[in-house]
């Protein structure tokens, strides 16, 4: 934890307590920003902008304690993660008017057999690959709502949306997560079996 004499010298510009901050919770923001973006690139990108708002707040925030800093750095993550999907997620919409014509192109029945997934053997690399392949505004209401307990009023207030919205979205963020993550498992499966 961090005393306050760290956090007034962040506030005057220190770059020894800023990198020290910058060290002790990179790990945290940068799995935070994994999460909410569809890949690694985007994930640092969002790591350096979450940053560089977390350093502009704290200098502007008077009595911030140590204790409150875990969670003022993880609300600023979240912020700026949205708004960094939010203004690139328009690539989704272009994506998504190529269509695959592929046989291995596989649309996915409610009602499929599921049996050969173990849940309790599905790793974390298989989860936040399948996270990072929910569209946009899914991929943000399953965080906010399901990983980091914001309640569906206040997703929706953070994303701009109206509160029905987001429950659709969080509805279809959930089957596409399962089949998503059937689709890695069984891949990854295959994948140690062909060694």
């Amino acid at each position: 934890m961090l005393s306050a004499d760290t956090l007034s010298t962040i506030q005057k510009q220190d770059k020894e307590a800023i990198r020290h901050v910058f060290e002790e919770y990179y790990p945290t923001v940068y799995n935070i920003c994994l999460r909410y973006c569809k890949n690694d690139t985007q994930a640092k990108e969002a790591v350096n902008l979450s940053f560089d708002a977390i350093f502009d707040a704290i200098q502007s925030t008077k009595n911030l304690t140590s204790i409150q800093l875990t969670e003022f750095i993880k609300s600023k993550t979240i912020q700026c993660c949205i708004e960094l999907v939010k203004s690139i997620r328009s690539e989704y919409y272009v994506a998504s008017t190529v269509y695959a014509n592929s046989p291995s192109a596989k649309n996915y029945n409610l009602f499929e057999d599921t049996t050969i997934i173990d849940y309790n053997a599905i790793n974390s690399d298989v989860l936040i690959k399948t996270i990072q392949q929910l569209v946009p505004s899914q991929r943000l209401i399953f965080n906010l709502h399901v990983l980091d307990g914001y309640n569906l009023q206040d997703s929706s207030l953070l994303l701009e949306a109206n509160e029905q919205t987001a429950k659709s979205n969080l509805e279809k963020a959930r089957f596409n997560l399962q089949k998503g993550i059937e689709k890695n498992f069984k891949a990854m499966k295959q994948h140690e079996q062909s060694f």
